[in-house]
Order: structure tokens, then sequence, then C-alpha cells
């Protein structure tokens, strides 16, 4: 067994290592070395040059062998005007904001000490974001964040889906777009035995409302799209809001209760009255994690009357991964059956 403790790789093999996470069982793999160099002045054009350049290092940890249909990815790099520029990796491409992911990226540089201060600036796609932690003992208990400007982009719509019928939905911004959709009105429990059947119609009302509906960012092209589906439903635990799951990119099924997407639900709310602003409410995922959000400030974004969301929730820190690539493997760059 000493033998292969002290087996090292040959040097023409690409290395990458990672530290994993999870956010209220929501996975994030954060690519800490081994990457070639990322150009770009803004976290916009890093992503875009990765994507151009390295997109196979993407397929390659976020798909099998090395990952599954539903692993998360996060690239950290060095900023000239925050602390980090980060952008966001999943199985079919690349996200625009992710809450789950600043929570648990908050925990990792404080933990590990990569930043003295408890107070994080972060620049994602969709924006600034600023994050703070909880710490009691050199550990974070808690981490938060102020969301970019979320809003309610169309209301009260209805599109014809294929299998299912009409369905009644809404779509809002909270660093990405979001369907949303009352999960009883399409006869869905938000329960984990149910999980091929949510992800199933999830992907089926995405694809409706892209091909009915135009997604516009006010600002950026590249953040004009919809992202996923948001079923809502009332909460199992009574002392919480509500439950939600998430659908996103090619049929990821989020375990936690999706960062962007509360800040999309705060939106929502806040603008059909619903929530008050500093209200506080926890939201539920489909495992029952829960993260908790609320209005802390009402702003314009564009030609959208908006709100600014505080996102609050836990994470763990899992493992650290080395993974090899060897040249000669035929599955080096990874495969999906989703």
């Amino acid at each position: 067994m000493n033998h292969l403790i002290d087996w090292r790789p040959p040097e023409y093999w690409t290395r990458v290592t990672t530290i994993d996470m999870h956010t209220g069982g929501e996975p994030l793999r954060v690519i800490i070395g081994g990457l070639p160099p990322i150009e770009g002045r803004t976290v916009l054009e890093k992503r875009r040059f990765f994507r151009e350049h390295y997109d196979h290092l993407r397929t390659g940890l976020m798909w099998e062998p090395r990952g599954h249909a539903d692993m998360y990815g996060a690239v950290v790099t060095s900023s000239t005007d925050a602390d980090f520029d980060v952008f966001f990796l999943h199985n079919e491409g690349y996200s625009t904001m992710c809450g789950h992911a600043i929570i648990a990226l908050t925990k990792l540089v404080v933990e590990t000490q990569l930043v003295e201060s408890h107070e994080i600036t972060f620049n994602v796609p969709a924006g600034r974001i600023l994050a703070r932690a909880a710490v009691s003992d050199g550990k974070v208990t808690e981490a938060s964040f102020h969301n970019v400007p979320s809003f309610l982009y169309l209301r009260d719509q209805r599109v014809d889906v294929e299998g299912i019928g009409s369905v009644e939905f809404d779509v809002s911004y909270g660093g990405a777009f979001y369907a949303f959709v009352n999960a009883q009105s399409v006869e869905l429990q938000l329960t984990p035995e149910h999980f091929d059947r949510i992800i199933d119609y999830g992907r089926r009302i995405k694809r409706a409302v892209m091909n009915n509906f135009p997604i516009k960012h006010p600002f950026e092209e590249d953040l004009s799209f919809l992202y996923g589906t948001i079923f809502t439903a009332p909460a199992l635990d009574a002392s919480h809001h509500s439950r939600n799951a998430c659908i996103f990119a090619e049929g990821e099924l989020d375990r936690s209760a999706t960062g962007s997407g509360v800040s999309a639900r705060a939106a929502l709310h806040f603008a059909k009255g619903e929530l008050r602003l500093n209200e506080r409410v926890s939201i539920e995922s489909i495992l029952g994690s829960t993260m908790s959000v609320q209005v802390v400030e009402v702003t314009k974004f564009g030609p959208y009357d908006a709100v600014i969301p505080e996102v609050s929730g836990t994470a763990s820190i899992i493992g650290r991964n080395e993974f090899y690539f060897d040249p000669d493997d035929p599955f080096r760059k990874g495969f999906i059956f989703r």
C-alpha cells in the first residue's frame, strides 16, 4: 500500500486540484490549481476566454467519470477591483450568478485565511456581490450576501407545454432568469422520490417559455437567457415560508434552495405585495435544507423596479481532489447521459 501512497502520475499528464464543498446538499467543485492562464480583464472576458479555449476542462471536471450530470463548479481568479473574480460551470456551460457557490466560497476563503476580513467582494458575470461571514472560533457558521439588483420580468403569463398543457408562470431575475410555476398547478410534489418528473417538467416548461417569450437583460447580452424553471409549493416545515425546486441548465436539479432563485423569488413576491421590506423568510429545498432571504433595499435597474436581496445559508467542505487527464484516455473530456 505504501507504493500507492508514493505513486505519482507522469509529468505530461494534466493535473487539476479542487476543493469540493456543498451548500444545503448542492455540490460545488472549486478549482484551485492546475488551470492554464486565463486571459481577460473582466470576469465576463475571462469566462469567454475559458469557454473558447478550455471548455474541455469544464466537461472533464463536471461530467462523468470525474463528475456527474448535476455537478457544479467555480473558477476563482484574482481581481483588479474586488477580492476575487469568479465564474461558474455546470453540465450545459456557464451560469451568470450562483448563490450557493457564493455561500460556499465565503466559507472557503475565510476558513483557509485567503482573506483577513469577514466581508468579501466577488465579481461574478452578473455583477458585484458583497458577502459576509459569521465566524465563531475560526469557523464560518453562516454566510450571507447582497445580490445584484433583482426584478420581476414577466408577470402572470401562460404558455402551452407539450405533455403538460397550459401552464401559468412568472419570470423573475436574481442574477439569472427563472420561470416560476406553482407545483400544485401542474400536479407536482417537491419531494426527492419525484425527482424524475420534476426534472422532466422543468425542462419542458423552460423550452416552452424560451420558444415563446424573449428574455432580455437590460444591459448584458451574455445574460439574456432563461436559466431554469423553479417550482414553488407550501413548506413541509410550518416554520418555513415555502419550498421550491429548481431545474436549471440541461436538467440539473438543485439540491439547495438556490441562492439566485430565492433572490428572484424575493423580487417576485415584493412586486406582488407578498413580501415586505426587511421581512426575512426561510425557503426549503427539495432536501429540506434552507436558505433565508430578505429585501434590504429598493432600487431601479434599467427600466425595472428592482430590489437588493440578502441571502443567507451554510456550507460544508467535503474533500480535496487531484484529477488526472491522461492524453491517451479516450474519455478524458468526459461524457454525459443527460
